[in-house]
Parts: C-alpha cells; structure tokens; sequence
C-alpha cells in the first residue's frame, strides 16, 4: 500500500516512528510536507501537486494518507487533505473532524450536545459579562483558555477574581476569543491521556504535572506513568472522539468528584510519550488499522458538527 504522512518534519518521533511501521510492514511510505503541495481543483481530475523544488513537481497519488498536521498550519494543512479526500483517497482523520476538535468552543459545544462530562465552561464575547462569565464557572480558581492553543500554550490558572478579571481584560484587549472553565481541584494537576484508534482505547497513562505547574502537558515537563482505566473511563474516551469524527484520537479526561470529564480531544496526538510509558507499539497499531480500514471500503461519514 501506498501511505503518505502528511508531516513538515520526518524528523519528529512520531512522524519517524510511524515510518518505521509502515516500512516494517512492507508498505510504501513518504512523508509530505503540506506547505510544498498546491492544489488543482477540478471535477475531472483533482490532484495534489509537490512543489520539490523550483524545476522539480510530481502529482501525487496515495492509497492512504495520515494527516499529522500541526496547528499552526491547520487551514492549509485541511486544505491539502480535503484535496486527497476529493480524489477518494482514504484519510485516517479527515479534514473536518480535524477542523472541528481544533476549534475549542465547538468541540465543547458538540461535546454538550451528546452530553459528555465536561468541566463548567463558559463564553462570552461582551466585556460587561466578565463577571457573570466567572460565576458562571463557580469563581476562581478558574481556567482560562484560548480557543485555539496547543502543548498547553494559551491555557492560564487564575487563583483569585481579581487575576481572572485582569486575564480576560487582557485576551479581550488583544482580540483574542477564550473560554472560561471551572478548575477541578480534585484532579491535583494531573489528567489521563486516552489514545484512541478506531472504537479502541489502545493505550493511557497519567500525566502528572512538574511543582509549581498546573498543565500535566509533557511538553511542559510533566511526567507519564502507566494507568488503568475505569470502564466508565474508556467508554467515555471512544465516544468523545466518535464525536469528533476521529479515528485517531488523544482523549484528555479528568478525575473528578463527580466522574470523568472530558477536558480535550486532539486530532494528531504525539506517540514519544505513550509509547515510552506503556511500552506498547502505538505505531504499529496506526499503521495496521490504516490499513485494514482503508482496504473495508470509502470513508466513513464524517458525521455534523
């Protein structure tokens, strides 16, 4: 089978690690970077150029591709798949499941909308509503988070009312769209990372964040260990990211008094750290449901959001 990860970095873990499986398997694989392809949009003949350089462009033509496209480049790097997805190629997530769990305020929403658990989480875009907007969350500590962020950039603790007024004034003051959340104490700065592929949970572990640190994100230093999953637990991770649209899915939850909470879905979860921690060969089980998957047939509906 032809497979293309759609990656700017060959270099990264995940991209490379994925690599490796497909080329263990017998599989064609290369990596594209999707800010070199441009596209050619027409009924007949719909096509994904690579620009490899100024003398040298190739059409591409793949059986599959697995988009592990980073969220600065998510308009254009949707772009790219949608184009692979007009010319029926099979996408392990598609473009508008990506789009749609990128978008922090309409995964919320589309979360609600199939009533699965959530911290408290508020919006508004009137600066007279800034307090209503910190009640309505059960007042500080709260989180704030930016509608778009990653890794943990663009999400703040505010401890007391007073830093939570100054932090929505200043996303407010430089245009920024945010959210309000409630802080679920109990979690005591750690959360689980569920990786799901397909209606499977193939792996989690807990992620504990560093003193003084309120994300557990390992990107900020948090650590990883082994967990075992409630059953509650791994019913709630496959339906957050059957939600979405995604096949392939980091579900992030939280313990709470009240039972798990989903706190985000991630279209393209990193493999370093799981696969590290559970010693499971994540990789490997992308590659052999890509396949397996892309050979039962079109696409599955991508569902509404």
């Amino acid at each position: 089978m032809k497979i293309g990860i759609l990656s700017r970095n060959r270099r990264l873990y995940s991209t490379r690690r994925l690599m490796e499986a497909a080329d263990k398997r017998g599989h064609e694989v290369r990596v594209i970077d999707v800010l070199k392809c441009y596209m050619n949009i027409t009924a007949n003949d719909p096509t994904v150029t690579y620009q490899h350089s100024e003398h040298r462009v190739e059409a591409l033509e793949f059986d599959a591709v697995i988009p592990r496209i980073g969220a600065s480049i998510t308009s254009y790097g949707c772009a790219v798949l949608r184009q692979f997805e007009v010319g029926h190629v099979y996408s392990l997530n598609e473009s508008i499941a990506i789009t749609r769990s990128r978008d922090k305020l309409r995964a919320h929403q589309l979360l609600a909308r199939r009533g699965i658990g959530q911290p408290v989480t508020s919006y508004a875009h009137s600066a007279r509503a800034t307090d209503k907007l910190i009640e309505s969350v059960g007042g500080a500590p709260l989180i704030l988070k930016l509608t778009q962020s990653t890794h943990g950039n663009g999400v703040l603790l505010a401890e007391t009312k007073k830093a939570a007024e100054a932090l929505i004034n200043a996303f407010r003051g430089i245009g920024s769209d945010f959210l309000v959340q409630e802080f679920i104490k109990e979690a005591g700065g750690s959360d689980i990372r569920c990786f799901v592929v397909g209606d499977k949970v193939i792996a989690a572990m807990q992620r504990r964040a560093v003193k003084g640190e309120y994300r557990s994100n390992l990107h900020r230093g948090g650590t990883a260990e082994v967990i075992k999953l409630h059953p509650e637990e791994r019913r709630l991770a496959v339906k957050a990211a059957r939600v979405m649209g995604l096949d392939l899915a980091g579900v992030d939850l939280l313990r709470s008094a009240h039972g798990p909470l989903v706190i985000e879905v991630n279209s393209s979860p990193g493999l370093e750290g799981i696969e590290t921690a559970t010693g499971i060969d994540i990789a490997g089980k992308i590659i052999d449901y890509v396949v397996k998957d892309a050979l039962a047939g079109p696409n599955k509906p991508t569902g509404k959001g």
